[in-house]
């Protein structure tokens, strides 16, 4: 059998998988192989078996390498011995701790631990506390522990901090050396009412064309973008920090930037009033929303002011309005980006471009951190506009790039594989829809499908296969263009703050606007990610004037940024996870209307609608007899009842256990008139022990007379202090 070398990713369950370095099929490791191995270690393993579909089995045969990494759990006293139950499951084993390395942490407490002794095949793993957090419930301690269970950067390097330090406040006159002036031009921000850090800004204004074959109407659309390459240079201390990051991480009240707070609120932010620098997407857009020409310059430019979508929304809606006359100078401007936005937005259409309406909501937290309420975030026109002017800028700069043959990250989004492709196509012939699929489906063709099927009952269900169908978007150096948006070019420029591709992007143009060519330089990342992608990339040529080597070593980086960003969304999820799972604890026993949003073999994801809260109804807990998964309607079905749960079938739940250790909620199922049945029954139990007990005191009370009745003169004392007194009189009344 062979031999390979991976990562191990434990499972809650106890197994775990081998992410092999050659990206071939992962490696089932059973619960006895991980008692010697730990979550993220590195091994070399040897496949022994193959299940009956075909999927590998392996034995440990040795460790490579011990992650190093802290681990964070809760510190536990039980029988004398102290030991730390990993916050992250995957990591199968608690790990013990002797009593004078526990760092005057308390039981309880959250703390973080580092191995001393690692796991073998009949011990566990032995560490020392290092870091006490404080209790669980102390403010902001699940962002605490997400960044440090998903190992997220949240402190900058010294040498970061010191070189941030040095930065100057403001822009200086020599930093604005061969840049084109915008000063005058009135960009401005539109953002979020909580947004602290602007990094582009828009104008636009009318364009005719007299001459040429481009000649007719149209719009000039500029879209500004912090040039943070201009301060964060490669193989400094900033950079390196920033690429380690790969991009800001946002949890409710709190982000934890790329880039320094000096840079990412103060020098690079876009904010108005100040000058600032600034690389720009210079474009005419003709009245079909073509992009007919566009150029890229460095330039130096000044917010005339921070708009909010809000604001912006109610000046379109009505250009007389106290909004409207509040910023009159700015309105003219504002209807030409929306002018420009509705050509843009046709354009969409016409390429065909996915777009599915899905409703994202918004934590609302109160002084403690703790949930307030849930609210769903509506995007208007403002929302639009912006999104419309900032995908324009960034399949500029992709063909800017990809005509000149420069290596650069490209985000790309692949179309359904054959293997979802089939699956879509029965699914969707099982609810008796004519619409086919070809065999190599184009965006468009989907877009058909949800416009098809937008006003159908099982709308819901429908576009979430559909979505299920596409692939996750990533970073890399191949161009195969975005399948979603219906580009042949897609790449990130507009967000370098917040994103080290987009730094990457302006890097290059800045290079290939000075005939120069830009070389990665102090990026070499040897996590897992570069491990897997070489496996993939390094036989594989490149494009013409791009070598092997090179792609590869863009491939590796592109890797790396679009790893940590799921790291980024898993770490919030988890956040919101735990939040989520506070805030329903208070509601155990309440019932709820809801949607189902997914189906599974072993139950039903419901969606409270006026929570928002997601939760799981298990299979056992739908009643009314046996429920058969049927994969291909994704539905379950009861044999006996005839009952069919599909995504989008309305439900009415109760809210029976909440985890915050595993994040989950779990619901039963209250049928139509459940509620009522459960009262009255209750009623009646309540009225039969009332009677029972009455009567048993009634039976007591005629003892006692009788008893008074035979008794003598001589033992009425003696009768007296046997009979109860008056507040066990008064008691026995109550009960009745």
């Amino acid at each position: 059998m062979s031999e390979v070398v991976g990562t191990v990713q434990g499972h809650r369950d106890g197994h775990g998988f081998v992410q092999r370095d050659d990206g071939e099929a992962d490696i089932y490791i059973s619960p006895q192989e991980m008692n010697s191995v730990l979550h993220r270690d590195r091994v070399r393993v040897r496949v022994v078996r193959y299940d009956r579909k075909g999927r590998p089995e392996g034995r440990v045969l040795d460790i490579v390498e011990r992650r190093k990494t802290s681990i964070i759990g809760r510190l536990l006293h039980e029988n004398g011995i102290w030991l730390v139950a990993p916050e992250d499951r995957r990591y199968g084993q608690d790990i013990m701790i002797p009593k004078n390395a526990t760092a005057a942490a308390t039981a309880g407490q959250v703390v973080a631990v580092e191995l001393t002794e690692p796991p073998s095949m009949f011990s566990q793993p032995v560490g020392r506390v290092v870091e006490v957090l404080g209790e669980i419930d102390d403010p902001g301690m699940e962002i605490e522990i997400a960044v440090r269970k998903y190992e997220v950067p949240h402190r900058f390097s010294s040498e970061a901090v010191a070189q941030a330090a040095a930065l100057p406040d403001h822009v200086r006159p020599v930093d604005c050396r061969q840049r084109v002036d915008l000063r005058d031009v009135p960009l401005v921000t539109i953002d979020g009412e909580d947004a602290r850090d602007f990094d582009d800004a828009v104008y636009c204004e009318p364009f005719k064309r007299t001459r040429g074959k481009a000649a007719g109407e149209g719009w000039r659309l500029v879209v500004a973008i912090a040039d943070v390459s201009h301060y964060v240079r490669p193989g400094e201390p900033i950079d390196a920090d920033a690429y380690e990051r790969a991009t800001s991480v946002y949890f409710p009240r709190r982000v934890i930037p790329m880039l320094p707070e000096k840079l990412s609120n103060g020098l690079c932010s876009l904010n108005p009033d100040e000058d600032r620098l600034c690389m720009v997407c210079d474009m005419l857009v003709d009245a079909s929303g073509g992009i007919s020409a566009y150029q890229f310059f460095p330039g130096v430019m000044r917010s005339h002011a921070r708009l909010t979508y809000n604001e912006v929304a109610a000046v379109l809606g009505n250009t007389r309005g106290p909004e409207a006359k509040t910023r009159s100078e700015l309105v003219p401007h504002l209807i030409h980006l929306h002018e420009v936005y509705r050509a843009l937005l046709k354009r969409r259409g016409t390429r065909g471009a996915v777009d599915f309406e899905t409703t994202e909501t918004q934590i609302v937290c109160d002084d403690n951190g703790r949930i307030e309420r849930i609210v769903p975030r509506t995007r208007n026109e403002a929302h639009r506009l912006i999104e419309e002017a900032m995908l324009a800028a960034n399949v500029c700069a992709a063909e800017f790039i990809d005509q000149r043959t420069h290596p650069a990250l490209y985000r790309v989004h692949e179309g359904p594989t054959p293997e979802k492709r089939t699956t879509l196509q029965n699914y969707l012939r099982t609810l008796g829809l004519s619409l086919s699929l070809s065999d190599d489906p184009t965006p468009g063709e989907l877009q058909a499908i949800a416009l098809a099927t937008r006003e159908r009952p099982d709308a819901t269900q429908i576009h979430a296969m559909l979505l299920r169908s596409m692939q996750q978007a990533h970073y890399t150096a191949a161009n195969s263009g975005h399948f979603g948006l219906a580009y042949d070019a897609y790449t990130h420029f507009t967000s370098p703050i917040r994103r080290y591709p987009d730094l990457l992007v302006h890097r290059v143009i800045k290079a290939l606007l000075h005939g120069r060519r830009y070389h990665l330089e102090g990026l070499e990342h040897e996590g897992d990610a570069k491990r897997r992608v070489a496996g993939k990339t390094a036989a594989k040529p490149g494009k013409a004037g791009i070598s092997a080597a090179e792609l590869e070593q863009w491939n590796a980086v592109g890797a790396h940024c679009s790893s940590n960003e799921r790291r980024a969304d898993e770490a919030s999820r988890d956040v919101e996870a735990w939040l989520k799972c506070r805030f329903m604890r208070e509601r155990l026993g309440e019932e709820f209307a809801g949607t189902v949003s997914a189906v599974t073999s072993f139950g039903l994801f419901v969606t409270l609608d006026d929570l928002y809260v997601d939760g799981l109804v298990h299979i056992t807990e739908i009643g009314g007899g046996y429920y058969r998964y049927d994969e291909v309607r994704q539905e379950l079905h009861g044999e006996r009842s005839g009952q069919r749960y599909a995504a989008g079938t309305r439900v009415r739940v109760q809210v029976s256990r909440v985890d915050l250790d595993s994040r989950r909620i779990d619901f039963r199922m209250v049928r139509e008139g459940e509620g009522e049945r459960l009262l009255s029954r209750g009623r009646k139990n309540d009225a039969r022990k009332a009677r029972d007990e009455l009567e048993q005191v009634q039976s007591r009370d005629r003892e006692v007379k009788a008893g008074l009745a035979r008794a003598t003169k001589s033992r009425v004392r003696a009768t007296a202090k046997t009979r109860p007194s008056g507040k066990a009189t008064r008691r026995r009344s109550a009960r009745r």
